[in-house]
Order: structure tokens, then C-alpha cells, then sequence
């Protein structure tokens, strides 16, 4: 099977390599997840359980990483404790990778560094739990994650259970319709709000299955570059509780800007203060939507493997 051969900085796991010649389906993950979104030691099995839910889909995991300056699509299970284990790891966006190449830094890879490293080794699926945005009061700040730039220059699918919680919801789906950017809700015409089922934005399509994700997938690929994002919401018994979400989020917010946390740091500050204020409720609910959208990731790479190969 035909695909790009990655630049020789980018080291591709033997499984990762074998699936790929191979013509198996891969599901790409990210670490910012494991390093910057789950709170230590739980990030650990978390990491495992992610990769298993992959595989119950019927796909090969990829979790991408920068080690001492050089990405890795898969880890081993050594180098997924050292992503796990160390509180220096930093955090890489695509503006980033250079840096840490040039360096030889390590760091957990972004949405939008995960893309692109996906992509180039020639994965067409990646999971994640939620997609960076457009923030609270952009016209102010400009605050707007590059994970949108990234899907619209990007061609893969992208599965997640809509943005952060914290973000512009309404003002980020505007921005992924101006990028060009499909979004396909999996089951639902409501864009998922990640903790809670219903973010209240609606959405103009949806699909009923993996296959149906993937011919999607397919035809995008042969019209124009970008990515298919689906957005796959938990069940409305398995969510955050609607009022203790809006209270917390609320919370959390409020102590980001009295501490005069800004820009990438947002995120990590903010999901940790809603981990405590939640007395855990929100990690729970975020590894349930993180496996999920594993599982799902799993099933539409393997529909769709087949007709990459053909």
C-alpha cells in the first residue's frame, strides 16, 4: 500500500510500521491527554486503557510523543511511563515541533502537532477527547487554539466529543464552517458540549455509523485537504450533572483570569481546578468520553482501511 514515507527524524513504532505496510487500520492519540490532561498516577492505566479501546474497535494504536527531539508515532510501554511520569514534559503545538527538534526537548503532543504527525506517517484516523477552540472573549484576547488551522490544512478524521468545556462553542463552530472543516455529529444533530451530551449548537449533519463516517471521510479526501471531524457525544446517564458542570466551569474560569493564567497554560489550570471542585466527577467522565471516542475511532478506521487500499 501506498503512503508517505515519514522524514527520518519521525520514528514509527515496528507495530505502527507493520500495520501501515500492511494496509491495517491505525488510530492515532494524542499524549497531551496522558501528560497535561489526567492527574498522576491515574494517566498511566488510563494511557493503557485508551490504546485497548482502540484495538476493541478493530484498529492498531498510535500514541505520538517528542522524545529528546524526535516524535514517535506509537510508544512502547517505556516510553508511555516516561510520558506519564515526568511533571517537566512539555507541551507541543505544531509552532513547537521545531523548537523541540532543533533542542532535543520532549513533549506531549497537542490536537494540532498530533494531526500532522499522524498525517505525514500516513495515519487517517485520530482520537481525542475534546478539540481546541475559540476562548471565552476572544475579541479581547485572540485566543484561538491552532487545532482549527491544523484540521482545516489536514486531512484525516478526527474523533472527539466536541470542544473543551471552557471554550466558545458557538463562535468555534463558526470558525471550523469559515476553515471549511466538516463536522458530522455520530448519532445526534447536536454538537456534544464534552462533559455534558448537548452543548445546545446545533449541527447541520450526522452519521449513524462508522462506515458511513468513513464514505464520508473518503469523499472529502477525493474533493479537497482537511479533516472530518465527528463529534461523538457520551450517553445523557453517563455525562457530568448539567448544574454541577455550569457551576464548576463557572468556578474554574473565574480562577483562571484572577490568577492571570493565559494562552496554552489555560487548559491544564482549568482542568485541574475542575477535577478538585468536582471532587473527581470530571476525570471520571472525561477518561468514559476519551475511551468511547477510542472504540469509535477503532471501528471507522477499519472501515475505512478498505478503501484506502483500494
Amino acid at each position: 500500500m501506498y503512503r508517505d514515507t515519514p522524514p527520518p527524524s519521525v520514528q514509527l513504532s515496528p507495530e505502527v510500521t507493520d500495520a501501515l505496510d500492511a494496509g491495517l487500520p491505525v488510530v492515532a492519540l494524542e499524549s497531551t491527554l496522558l501528560a497535561h490532561g489526567l492527574p498522576r498516577p491515574d494517566n498511566r492505566a488510563a494511557a493503557d486503557e485508551v490504546e485497548a479501546a482502540v484495538r476493541a474497535g478493530g484498529a492498531v494504536p498510535a500514541t505520538i510523543a517528542v522524545l529528546d527531539g524526535v516524535p514517535h508515532v506509537g510508544l512502547t510501554p517505556a516510553q508511555l511511563d516516561r510520558v506519564c511520569a515526568d511533571p517537566e514534559l512539555a507541551k507541543l503545538g505544531v509552532r513547537d515541533l521545531p523548537v523541540a527538534a532543533a533542542f532535543g526537548l520532549s513533549g506531549a503532543t497537542t490536537v494540532s502537532s498530533t494531526a500532522l504527525l499522524a498525517a505525514g506517517a500516513g495515519i487517517t484516523v485520530f482520537a481525542t477527547g475534546g478539540l481546541g477552540g475559540v476562548h471565552r472573549q476572544s475579541a479581547e484576547t485572540f485566543d484561538e487554539s491552532a487545532d482549527l488551522v491544523a484540521l482545516a490544512r489536514t486531512s484525516l478524521v478526527v474523533v472527539c466529543a466536541g470542544v473543551k468545556s471552557i471554550l466558545d462553542v458557538p463562535a468555534t463552530l463558526e470558525r471550523l464552517e469559515s476553515l471549511s472543516v466538516t463536522v458530522l455529529g455520530y448519532r445526534t444533530r447536536t454538537f456534544p458540549g464534552f462533559y455534558v451530551a448537548d452543548s445546545g449548537s446545533p449541527l447541520d449533519w450526522s452519521v449513524d455509523d462508522a462506515a458511513q463516517a468513513a464514505a464520508v471521510f473518503a469523499a472529502r479526501r477525493a474533493l479537497v485537504p482537511g479533516a472530518v471531524v465527528v463529534a461523538n457525544p457520551l450517553p445523557a446517564e453517563e455525562q457530568l450533572d448539567p448544574a454541577l458542570h455550569d457551576r464548576v466551569i463557572a468556578g474554574a474560569l473565574a480562577a483562571a483570569e484572577a490568577e492571570g493564567v493565559r494562552g496554552k497554560a489555560v487548559t491544564p489550570f482549568v482542568l485541574d481546578h475542575l477535577h478538585r471542585a468536582s471532587e473527581g466527577a470530571t476525570l471520571a467522565v472525561n477518561v468514559r468520553l476519551v475511551l468511547r471516542n477510542a472504540e469509535l475511532a477503532g471501528r471507522i478506521a477499519a472501515a475505512l482501511a478498505p478503501q484506502i487500499a483500494a
